[in-house]
Formats: C-alpha cells, sequence, structure tokens
C-alpha cells in the first residue's frame, strides 16, 4: 500500500505562487511515474503534471510554463506553481503510480487538497 499526503494549498490573489507537496509512504517502490490531477467543480478531474522516476516531466498545455514539478528523493514531490489565474482554482490531487503512455491515472491518491485563486 501507498499512502500520500498532500499540503501546500490555500488561497491566493492571481498572479500569485502556491507550492503543493506530496510526501509519499509505505510501498514506494513503484510509485514512479507521479502526477497531479485537478478538478474543479462541475468539469473532469484532468492531469495538471507528471513526473517519471528519471525526473522527467509532462504539462498540461493549460500550465506550461507557469507550473514546474519537481521531485526531492524518492517520497517527496513538488509542484509550484506560478502566474497563478482563476480557472487553476480545483482541489488538486497527488496520484502514484500513473501510466506515462496514456496519462491515467494510478490507483492510489492523496486526500486533495483545495486551490482557490480569487482577487
Amino acid at each position: 500500500q501507498v499512502q500520500l499526503v498532500e499540503s501546500g494549498g490555500g488561497l491566493v490573489q492571481p498572479g500569485g505562487s502556491l507550492r503543493l507537496s506530496c510526501a509519499a509512504s509505505g510501498s514506494i517502490l513503484r510509485i514512479y511515474p507521479m502526477g497531479w490531477y485537478r478538478q474543479a467543480p462541475g468539469k473532469q478531474r484532468e492531469l495538471v503534471a507528471g513526473i517519471t522516476g528519471t525526473g522527467r516531466t509532462k504539462y498540461a498545455d493549460s500550465v506550461k510554463g507557469r507550473f514546474t514539478f519537481s521531485r526531492d528523493g524518492d517520497k517527496n514531490t513538488y509542484l509550484q506553481m506560478n502566474g497563478l489565474k482563476p480557472e487553476d482554482t480545483a482541489v488538486y490531487y497527488c496520484n502514484a503510480a500513473l501510466d506515462w503512455g496514456t496519462l491515467k491515472p494510478g490507483a492510489y491518491w492523496g486526500q486533495g487538497t483545495q486551490v482557490t485563486v480569487s482577487s
């Protein structure tokens, strides 16, 4: 089993920044690739960014150039979000063992953290 715990969400003004963290524990040998997904009210959950065990990254077109996904060792990943827009408002979920080819999420999810971008 893998446990994922997110932190770092909150309320920020447009143009501001937030850093989301995801800490993994448990059976972490196969947690990569990892990803961040988000779900806004009334919308489907979507991939925001993914990272492989070797550090390769993918980003949704809507966040390219603004968000950066990084890792620190085997257990901790971070999503640095700059230039936030109101349309980035959503619940953000950390996910482990996603399919890199299809970008379908893996079986392991965190509890989610709310990001609200509003003036």
